[in-house]
């Protein structure tokens, strides 16, 4: 393994300098100022939302791990980019089912780390069951498949509880998910729309994303403070 080997993954890099890719290296500032908004919307909620504020941290986390990737473009940032990414996912998701769906924490552990797995085997089993390489296909957005549907199975079952707050957090949610649907198909499209947009459309990706995030968290605390 090349630690140092180089990634060429989006359309605005047209060589290995640092600033090859402007536009997508300095739209995740769009993270931080979502970090930085989701910190203080957990730090005046009474009691303080600490597991929130952990979350505002780690959008923190993604943003500087993506500027890394679209600056020094080698194999170590791209991890720097895509490991705070799921660990994100895999928080929320674990927040989710115990703050949302109230599933006690044997189970909150076992779908979580059903869902990882699912995550791991999901690329390969598409590529056998279509006889395509889907990663490439999709400019590398199947990985967020899993968290698409995660993200709307959650939805729906909030909103299937009897109390209507727990309605009012699954509408937010599904309205959360066709935000992050957008988002993906800004991140899919990057390359196809190198022709008429030289910077592409993954700096879209990183602003919806990071609404996305912020969205997330801020219906979490939400939800705590209107349930108890």
């Amino acid at each position: 393994m090349n630690w140092f080997e180089p990634v060429s993954a989006y359309c605005e890099r047209g060589g290995p300098d640092f600033w090859a890719e402007p536009a997508n290296a300095l739209s995740n500032a769009a993270f931080l100022l979502a970090a930085a908004a989701a910190a203080r919307r957990a730090a005046v909620a009474d009691p303080p939302d600490r597991t929130c504020l952990g979350l505002a941290a780690l959008i923190a986390v993604v943003g500087v791990g993506s500027f890394l990737f679209h600056t020094l473009a080698v194999y170590w940032a791209m991890l720097a980019d895509v490991v705070p990414i799921a660990l994100f996912i895999y928080a929320y998701l674990a927040l989710a089912l115990s703050r949302f769906l109230r599933l006690a924490p044997v189970r909150v552990a076992a779908a979580t780390g059903g869902f990882a797995l699912l995550g791991f085997a999901l690329t390969p089993l598409l590529d056998g069951l279509t006889g395509l390489d889907v990663a490439r296909l999709t400019n590398g957005s199947v990985d967020y498949l899993p968290a698409l549907l995660a993200l709307f199975g959650v939805a729906w079952a909030a909103a299937r509880r009897p109390e209507e707050r727990f309605v009012g957090t699954g509408r937010r949610l599904a309205g959360i998910g066709l935000l992050f649907l957008i988002s993906l198909a800004a991140r899919t499209g990057d390359r196809a729309a190198c022709a008429l947009l030289p910077t592409g459309t993954h700096p879209l990706w990183h602003v919806l994303n990071a609404v996305v995030l912020y969205a997330l968290v801020a219906t979490a605390i939400r939800h705590r403070e209107t349930t108890g």
